[in-house]
């Protein structure tokens, strides 16, 4: 077991770093240099600048994200699925001196495609925190895992945070609002009509109509839509995923809705910290590196 390393997630828009030891997180920094907006540094002066005083020849750096990515510091290639939860951490990729990059995960049918980088680490250490057949990792993008006997057998993406901004910001729906507040009784309003008619299509200008026929707060538009979306993605995946147990993975905002979303739907659900997840999943790897 190493006792001094680092895990870093570096996103498309941001970096976060821990460093470790004895199985302690020493210190933590963040920083906006995510792998889109380095702004003309190298991937490697901005990790010197992020780990500062943190580092020796020895010190191993574990990095997961879109850092992996062919718009990050080098494209690493996907691990097929199905496949073993700890294969993950047997094809990590050198980038430079004890610097690796965990590999994301892909599928690839003919009636099935889909990726995730970044939350495939989550996924290592919630497993290892709290076995579970079946995780829910709220985010911009969705992820609906399947585990089998420690094998990852399946995933699939929804995009329901992209969506949701996507309507706001750039369709006629969000056109004209005023800033918008938040609103348990719209959020609820909202999940009840998405889980009952899952069928999106149909509904979504309705959400126009109503605020500007006055039944729906204009400053409200944005939770109802949250419930709407959120709600018609747990009906339509648990279709899918059947009644098998459920541990959420995330940040406490998103997985609060999602808990209440799948309570609403009959199904009850663990909850696991997003960032507890990660630092377990770098922990898991970087013990298996040791051995």
């Amino acid at each position: 077991m190493r006792s001094r390393y680092i895990a870093v997630d570096w996103g498309s828009t941001n970096l976060r770093a821990w460093l470790f030891d004895n199985e302690r997180c020493q210190e933590s920094r963040e920083s906006e240099a995510g792998v889109t907006r380095l702004n003309g540094k190298r991937p490697q002066a901005v990790l010197d600048e992020v780990t500062q005083g943190w580092r020796d020849g020895e010190t191993p750096v574990v990095m997961a994200g879109m850092v992996g990515s062919n718009v990050g510091w080098k494209s690493v290639p996907y691990l097929p699925l199905p496949a073993r939860l700890s294969a993950i951490g047997e094809q990590l990729t050198p980038v430079d001196h004890n610097v690796w990059i965990v590999p994301g995960l892909c599928v690839s049918r003919e009636a099935h495609h889909n990726v995730m980088r970044g939350e495939e680490t989550q996924l290592l250490g919630a497993h290892a925190l709290a076995p579970s057949p079946v995780y829910v990792m709220p985010g911009t993008h969705c992820k609906w895992v399947q585990i089998d006997n420690e094998r990852i057998c399946d995933f699939h993406t929804v995009m329901t945070g992209e969506l949701h901004a996507l309507l706001l910001r750039h369709s006629l729906i969000g056109a004209g609002l005023p800033e918008q507040q938040p609103s348990q009784a719209a959020f609820d309003a909202g999940l009840a009509r998405g889980l009952a008619t899952p069928a999106l299509l149909a509904q979504l200008f309705e959400i126009r109509a109503a605020h500007i026929l006055g039944s729906l707060a204009p400053e409200e538009v944005s939770e109802f839509l949250s419930g709407l979306l959120i709600g018609a993605e747990v009906a339509t995946m648990r279709e899918r995923f059947g009644h098998q147990p459920i541990a959420l993975v995330g940040g406490e905002s998103l997985t609060r809705r999602y808990h209440q979303a799948l309570a609403a739907a009959g199904q009850q659900a663990s909850v696991i910290a997003g960032d507890t997840a990660f630092q377990a999943g770098i922990r898991s790897i970087v013990n298996a590196m040791a051995n």
